[in-house]
């Protein structure tokens, strides 16, 4: 299964994604880029370095954290997809949960949508079916106010990979093509050491799941 994310064609290589956090409190550099002009110049920052895609995120998901509104969330991000659109063609994904700034954002110029809820909400399904973006379904045990207390399972990726496949199969109900669908098994999130690196032996299984895998495991605790 092929994919394209704007520009960028995932071809079964490895691809770098820059990850913009908006935000005041996210776990690594939440208030770093918070200031308008401190995002753009980290921006211009990645897309020097190298970065093939960006992911912007306007609401922090580090344990514990809080929902912010989708007004507040807007406010964070659009202005950096228009900044990015204004500067360059590399592609840009929204890190959201909520169905009306996938919307907003998608209209700015994001050409993905990245749900760390996994598409657990009818709505955000909805969204990303009429939108016709690809998506990236991320697993999450819990929220992320719950997601770090005591997480378990039974068997580390056959667990995953069920409840992604689950996922999948209820995108594909709403006209969601599985060759559209990136999928993210969540490193950090409801996970302990020994499920992260059990991901991590386990990734090559889910190769073949959709259109691609993300593997988000940049400053994680681990």
């Amino acid at each position: 299964m092929s994919l394209s994310l704007g520009k960028l064609k995932l071809d079964g290589k490895c691809h770098v994604m820059g990850i913009l956090n908006v935000t005041p409190d996210s776990f690594h550099d939440g208030g770093r880029h918070f200031d308008p002009d401190d995002a753009r110049k980290r921006i211009e920052e990645m897309i020097g370095e190298g970065a093939e895609i960006i992911d912007i995120g306007g609401e922090s998901t580090r344990p514990g954290s809080e929902p912010v509104s989708a007004e507040e969330e807007l406010g964070r991000v659009v202005p950096a997809i228009e900044f990015i659109k204004s500067i360059s063609d590399v592609p840009v994904s929204i890190d959201t949960r909520k169905p009306e700034v996938a919307r907003k954002a998608v209209q700015a110029g994001a050409c993905a949508v990245n749900d760390v809820g996994g598409l657990r909400v009818p709505e955000m399904i909805k969204a990303v079916a009429g939108m016709n973006v690809p998506v990236i379904i991320m697993h999450m045990q819990g929220t992320p106010e719950n997601m770090q207390k005591d997480p378990h399972y039974d068997d580390t990726v056959p667990d995953i990979k069920n409840w992604l496949e689950e996922r999948i199969k209820t995108a594909e109900t709403a006209g969601i093509g599985r060759s559209q669908v990136i999928v993210d098994p969540g490193i950090g999130f409801g996970k302990n050491l020994r499920h992260n690196l059990e991901i991590l032996g386990g990734l090559e299984q889910f190769k073949d799941m959709a259109g691609g895998v993300l593997l988000g495991a940049s400053h994680k605790s681990f």
